[in-house]
C-alpha cells in the first residue's frame, strides 16, 4: 500500500525561468500543466487545501515562470507555464514554450505530468502535443477534465468518456479523470495518483533505513565481541 501524503504541508520553494535555475535534481517532481486557460492554480490550491498556495489570476496566462513546490521530503510538484492562450506578446510566449518544452524533455526527476483541460475544450492541439511527447517518453500522464461542475451529471459523465476513448490512441500510459476545485470532484483520486508516482522516495528511504538498522546493529555486535 502506497503511502499518503499530506498535501496541505506543500509550501513554495522557487521560481526560476528555465531549468538551469532550478535546484539540482533531487527526490521526484510531479509536473501540471495546460492551457492558460484551464484553472491550473486553482487546481493545485485545491489539491493541497491552501488558497493562496498558487496565485490565482483573473487574467489567464500571468504564470510566467517554473514554480516549484515542496510537498515532503523528496517529493516535489512543478508548476509549468500556460500554454496556447495568453494575451502577450509573441516573443514572450516563445519564451515561455522554451522553458516549457526544455523542462519536460531535460528533468530528470520528473516520474509524472498532469494535463489539465477545461472539460468544454478538451484535447486541443497543444494539449495532444504534449501527451504524445510524454508517451514517447514512457512518462505516465493523468489528464483532469477541469471545471467540470460546469457541466451536469449526464454531460459531465458523457465528456469524460469521450476523451477516455479518444485517449486510447496516445497508447502508453494515459488515465483521465474528472476534476472540480469548486466542487472537490477528483480530488482524492488526483493524490491517490500522486501518492503512487512519489512512492519510490519512500521506497529508497525505506531501504536505506534498513541498511543502516542492520550496519548500527552490526557494529553493535562487533562492539560487544571486543569487550569481552
Amino acid at each position: 500500500m502506497n503511502p499518503s501524503l499530506n498535501y496541505r504541508n506543500t509550501h513554495f520553494i522557487t521560481s526560476a525561468p528555465d531549468i538551469r535555475h532550478l535546484p539540482p535534481d533531487t527526490g521526484i517532481e510531479v509536473a501540471f500543466a495546460g492551457r492558460s486557460n484551464a484553472g491550473k492554480s486553482s487546481s493545485i490550491n485545491r489539491l493541497c487545501d491552501q488558497k493562496g498556495l498558487v496565485k490565482v489570476s483573473k487574467t489567464p496566462g500571468r504564470t510566467q515562470l517554473i514554480n516549484l513546490f515542496k510537498v515532503d521530503e523528496g517529493c516535489h510538484i512543478v508548476d509549468l507555464p500556460g500554454y496556447g492562450f495568453a494575451q502577450v506578446p509573441l516573443e514572450m510566449k516563445k519564451k515561455w514554450q522554451k522553458s516549457l518544452a526544455e523542462y519536460l524533455q531535460k528533468r530528470e526527476q520528473l516520474k509524472g505530468l498532469v494535463v489539465l483541460m477545461d472539460i468544454r475544450h478538451p484535447l486541443r492541439d497543444l494539449d495532444q502535443q504534449l501527451i504524445f511527447w510524454a508517451v514517447d517518453c514512457n512518462l505516465p500522464v493523468l489528464a483532469l477534465l477541469t471545471k467540470c461542475d460546469k457541466l451536469k451529471s449526464g454531460a459531465r459523465k458523457a465528456e469524460l468518456t469521450k476523451v477516455r476513448e479518444a485517449a486510447v490512441d496516445f497508447g502508453g500510459n494515459v488515465e483521465v479523470e474528472l476534476y472540480s476545485s469548486l466542487k472537490g470532484i477528483g480530488v482524492d483520486k488526483l493524490r491517490k495518483k500522486l501518492d503512487s508516482w512519489y512512492f519510490p522516495v519512500f521506497e529508497t528511504t525505506d531501504a536505506q533505513t534498513t541498511i543502516d538498522a542492520e550496519e548500527n546493529e552490526a557494529a553493535s555486535s562487533d562492539d560487544s565481541t571486543s569487550n569481552q
